[in-house]
Order: C-alpha cells, then structure tokens, then sequence
C-alpha cells in the first residue's frame, strides 16, 4: 500500500482528512447548540449547571491519556459501513433538536455522533476508545427541570430525613409540607425549595464521581459499582447541609441561617460527599481486592495481526463519499430557520348557571401573585375570575397563557407542596366533554381545597396529561418548526367536601 512521506497509509490520511472536515462542518452545524448550552450554564438558575464546564474537559483529558492507542487504532482502521447507519439516528436526533430547539436532543446527538463518525471512518477499534469520553458528556444534558417530578419526592426525602435527626439530637422539630419547623426556644421554619431538593447537587457529585471512579479503579465493575454510591452519598450529603442550617437556627439566628449561612452551605453537601466517596473507594480495596495488571481493563490491547495494517483504511472512497454527506447534513443543520411562533389562542370565563361573581372577595386576594410576575417569563398572561357556587363556595378559575418558554407552564404538584400543601388522591376525569385532573390539596390544621387543571393549545389539541402535552409539543417544534401557545386551565375549590363534588364537576362543564 502506498504511503505518505511520514509513513501514514495513504488511505488512513485520506481517512483523518475526511474526519478533519466533518468535524470542522460539525462545529458548524451544533453552533446553536453550543450557544444554548452556554445560556443554561452561565445564567439558568433552575438548571444550576454550573459543572458541566469541567465535563468536556475532563472527556478531553481522557482522549489524551489514550492517544497511543488513538494513532495506533487510527493506523490500522477501516471504513465501516456499520458505523455509517449508526450515525444516522444521532443525525436526526441533531436535526430534531436543532429545528425544535431541544437542547437535550442536539446534545444526545451530539454525543452519539463522537462515537459514530470514528466508527464510520476508523472502524470500531477506534469508537471504542471514544466510548467512556463520549458516555461523559452525557453529564452535560440539563435534567433538572426535565426530572421536575423527582424533585418534590427528594424535597419530601431530605425533610423527613432531617427532621428525625434533629430530633434524635433533641432539637424538637416537625415537617410541615417541604418545610422543617421548630416552635421551640428558637423558633425556625426553613423550607426545603425546589434548588434545595438535592437533585442538582447529584448530577454534579454522579458527574464527579465517575471520573474520580475511572481515573481510581481498575476495572468497569469497581467503576460502576463506585458510580452507583454516588446516589446516595449525594442525598447524604444534601440531607446533612440542611440538618446543619436547622442546627444553627436552633443555636444560633434563624434568620442568618437562613441567609448568609445557607448561601454558603452547599459546600457541606460536596464537603461530605467527597469524604464519603473517597472511604467508599478506599472500603472497595480492602474488601475487593484489586486485579493484577493481567485482569485490568486498561491495559492496552496486543498488536493486531501484521496483515491489518496492510490494509490502511480499505475504502478511501467510501470515506470521501461519507464526508460529504455528513457535511451536507450539518451545513443544512446550521441553516435551519428560526421556528413560527404561534398565536395564542382566545380565551374567555364562561358564566356558570347558578353561580355569581365575586369581584370584592377577588380583590382581597392579589389577582395576579408576585411571585407570578417575578418568576414567569414576561411573555406569559394570566387571567383569573372568582366565581361563588349556589352552596357559597368559592371557586378561583385561572387561565396560564404560555410563551415562547416552557418554562411558562407548570403543574400545581410542582409548587404547591412547597407551600405547605400535602396533595392526595390524583384522579382524572371528564366534563363537558373535556379531560381534567383533579387533585386534592390540604395543609395541616389549614385551609384545603381541590384542584382541577387541564392544557390546550391554540389548534384545540386538548389533554390533562402533562406527559402528553410535553411530546405535543416537542413533535411540533421538532417537526413542524412550530412554538405551540399553551394554555394550562385551573379551577379550584376551597373547602369542598365530597357531597359537592358532583357541583364542582358540573362547573367545569361549563369550560368547553
């Protein structure tokens, strides 16, 4: 076979030329990716994805310390048509992603595609080394509000936990909703939010964990066992960080535990963590007693017959061919225009047969709350009417209008047990022809009432499912490069006890 003047089979540097460009055109291409990623990292408090920095970096360093086996992989390749139909579900979860605006789809692309195109040009001895790099960056997906359902069992996690070891410490406390309370000498109340959940703190210390797992032990076992105690040394460390804010407002100022102490006390979290990690690590080698250099999974691999590198990298054409596919796709990647936002749709109260309005009662109550203009995006409406039932209940209905953001809608299980609220008895049902979830809400010796919501979007498409409202939405951004405008409909009830349930669900009748 012929050779260049550095001795690189012609074919193989025909090969690296053709996954130079495709990279090159890649960039390219996942540049909308890129930018969104650095929005959610640098300034998306939900996300708190401030780690995902190092992920990349830390891919990077792993590709360093293979790159012997990396020349050698690449010397000995071959084009593979196999990895050339790998690649192309990753192409249309990039397309997907970009045409929607899915985040997390371009990412999974992304990812499956560093696999994929060395593959496809150096055969699957070199997408192997690429595997554990790759398999890394999946610590950068934002999941934090995609796992928003995990959240509020993690909140209720840490509370219960943290108030069982206050009391073994003999602080007397109790939970209320998220919240740990104390009504003692030094009376706090320190509410267990949606940040404090934990679930960021344990995609950093997973991410954390398996790379100090692939860089400490010797085989893949050790590793994911190590990886998989990350679960739980995270929850142990969260809980500890907010048994510590309770201890010093016990102790000490709620108020300054509450405030400078907590701002500063999510390093408890990794502080206790890492500890935790590094004795879980140091227990496996004395209870799990290291392999001997035969049975590591690091250990590079024996030559491969003399005969393959004979054989460079076979198809010299078939590389050129795929390199312009491939850039064909990522240059049209790049030039996908921006997505139709649609026009949100029209909505308006109904009047209920036997039912008045309350303006004075509605104004006592703020029509629209603070937090509702401070935390929704700007391009959210909410419009609310009190309506008051032939018995004299009060029913509160709610139209949430979404934006562009999908962070504009929200279900109630997400915020009220924040407040305090314990929510039971999920059902679904349907009136007037229109599906809705009920669910009941109460506060301990408070006030407590039943919830009713259902979605819709400006072509009528309608559901009480959240699950299903959530793929309507990702199809029509990804497919047909269209913002839907939600609308989340609620309808609440306070006090309503169940002989008038049935009067309840003939007022939501009239929301056709």
């Amino acid at each position: 076979m012929k050779k260049t003047e550095g001795g690189l089979p012609t074919a193989a540097a025909i090969a690296i030329g053709a996954i130079a460009v495709t990279a090159l055109c890649a960039l390219y291409g996942f540049t909308g990716m890129f930018r969104r990623a650095y929005q959610i990292y640098a300034f998306d408090d939900a996300e708190d994805m401030s780690f995902g920095w190092f992920v990349p970096l830390f891919s990077l360093y792993v590709l360093w310390t293979q790159r012997g086996a990396l020349r050698a992989a690449v010397r000995r390749g071959r084009f593979s048509w196999a990895g050339l139909t790998a690649s192309l579900p990753f192409l249309a979860l990039a397309l997907l992603g970009t045409r929607g605006v899915q985040l997390r789809l371009e990412l999974l692309g992304f990812i499956g595609l560093c696999v994929t195109l060395p593959w496809t040009f150096f055969g699957w001895r070199c997408a192997r080394i690429f595997l554990f790099p790759a398999g890394y960056l999946l610590f950068c997906i934002p999941l934090a509000t995609f796992l928003d359902i995990v959240t509020i069992h993690l909140r209720y996690l840490a509370s219960s936990t943290a108030m069982m070891v206050l009391n073994g410490f003999g602080i007397a406390a109790a939970r209320e909703g998220t919240a740990v309370v104390s009504r003692g000498a030094h009376a706090f109340a320190v509410d267990v939010a949606e940040p404090c959940s934990g679930l960021r703190s344990l995609f950093a210390l997973m991410a954390l964990t398996a790379g100090y797992a692939y860089l400490n032990q010797p085989t893949w076992l050790r590793r994911g066992v190590l990886f998989l105690c990350s679960v739980p040394l995270a929850v142990a460390g969260n809980v500890m960080r907010i048994v510590s804010i309770c201890v010093v407002a016990a102790s000490a100022d709620p108020q300054f535990a509450t405030g400078f102490y907590h701002d500063y006390s999510g390093y408890v979290v990794f502080i206790v963590a890492i500890a935790l990690m590094v004795i879980v690590g140091e227990l496996m080698d004395r209870l799990w007693p290291r392999p001997t250099a035969a049975g590591r999974c690091d250990q590079p691999e024996e030559d491969a017959p003399a005969e393959a590198d004979a054989s460079g990298c076979g198809n010299p054409a078939g590389a050129v061919c795929a390199a312009v596919f491939f850039v064909a796709v990522f240059v049209f990647q790049a030039c996908t225009p921006k997505a139709t936002i649609a026009r949100a749709p029209d909505v308006k109260f109904p009047e209920i047969a036997g039912y008045t309005t309350d303006d004075e009662r509605f104004a006592e109550v703020q029509q629209i709350s603070e937090a509702e203009l401070t935390v929704l995006p700007k391009d959210t409406e909410i419009r609310k009417k009190m309506y008051v039932s032939p018995s004299g209940a009060h029913l509160l209905a709610t139209f949430v209008i979404g934006g562009q953001s999908r962070a504009s809608i929200h279900r109630p299980e997400l915020c009220l047990p924040s407040q305090g609220f314990v929510m039971s008895n999920p059902r679904n049902v349907t009136a007037g022809g229109r599906d809705w979830h009920l669910v009941n809400a109460a506060k301990p010796g408070g006030m407590s009432f039943v919830e009713a919501y259902t979605f819709f979007n400006q072509e009528g498409f309608r559901t009480a499912s959240h699950t299903r409202r959530i793929w309507k939405d990702v199809f029509d951004r990804s497919v047909l490069n269209r913002v839907d405008r939600w609308v989340m409909l609620s309808v609440h009830a306070s006090g309503v006890p169940d002989r008038e349930l049935k009067e309840f669900l003939a007022a939501l009748g009239a929301f056709e």
